[in-house]
């Protein structure tokens, strides 16, 4: 079972998630939609895609653009659509 955890929170825990890069994506449905909050940010990488970011929100504490995912990915990287993936001081242990 994967965690990932920041502010004292677990923010998304499963069974299923997929490891790229060495980064856990973590099932959409697996994720505390309570403590993301939408952003602006978007990055692209060569065969991903654009990676699209969200904000943690936990207990008042913020940590800006610290989860991504690829809502539309390069067809190389289809598995991971909608997967969310953590960095940024989030603690993931696999």
């Amino acid at each position: 079972m994967a965690k990932a955890t920041w502010g004292g929170k677990t923010i998304a825990e499963s069974d299923d998630t997929i490891v790229v890069e060495g980064n856990q994506y973590f099932p959409a449905d697996s994720v505390n939609k309570d403590y993301l909050k939408p952003s602006s940010h978007t990055t692209q990488c060569p065969w991903k895609g654009t990676a699209h970011y969200y904000h943690l929100d936990v207990g008042g504490m913020q940590n800006d653009n610290a989860a991504w995912y690829y809502p539309a990915p390069n067809p190389a990287a289809s598995e991971i659509k909608d997967y969310v993936a953590f960095w940024k001081g989030v603690r993931v242990e696999a």
